[in-house]
């Protein structure tokens, strides 16, 4: 696709909005993302959107490069670029001023009702992303086992994630899955 001047700014616009409601990190804006890119402004399809979010997840560093490989496939480098920045830079900014905030009012009891229930929050975006990814795979019965099956042991064991990553890729690229 071309790196036009419009579609570079609905890029920012869109990311820059979403980064400031990503509670939790960039793996909460998900489902936004995803409605965003596939539904909304339709670059691209579901399957597109979830090999994105599994590259992003496989890759060394922080998982927010799924921005940028949305931006890459919308405008080349350049909306891999300005991706990147919006979806870091507002919130960068934010996370400053609300520290030195968080740091003059340590001795308030409103602190620890706030990091309280932003908690839930944090989590229920995470499910909410989790919910949109799965929502994409093939349904069957051994395909909802096995995503039982991966949540229980991410839950009930201290398994780093990526063990299943490999797993997954094993048993896709074997033909079973």
């Amino acid at each position: 696709m071309k790196a036009d001047g419009g579609t570079l700014m609905a890029l920012a616009g869109h990311f820059a909005l979403m980064s400031l409601f990503a509670v939790g990190g960039a793996n909460s804006a998900i489902p936004e993302m995803q409605r965003l890119a596939v539904d909304v402004m339709q670059w691209m399809s579901d399957r597109q959107f979830n090999d994105m979010f599994a590259i992003a997840q496989v890759t060394p560093g922080p998982n927010v490069i799924i921005v940028t490989l949305i931006g890459y496939h919308v405008a080349g480098l350049a909306g891999a670029l300005v991706t990147t920045l919006a979806m870091c830079g507002p919130t960068c900014v934010f996370a400053v001023i609300v520290a030195r905030a968080w740091e003059r009012f340590k001795d308030k009891p409103w602190r620890n009702v706030i990091g309280a229930a932003l908690a839930p929050v944090s989590i229920g975006l995470l499910a909410a992303s989790a919910l949109v990814i799965a929502s994409v795979v093939e349904r069957n019965v051994a395909m909802a086992g096995l995503i039982a099956l991966a949540a229980g042991v991410i839950y009930f064991t201290r398994l780093n994630p990526l063990w299943l990553f490999a797993l997954a890729a094993l048993l896709g690229g074997a033909g079973i899955v």
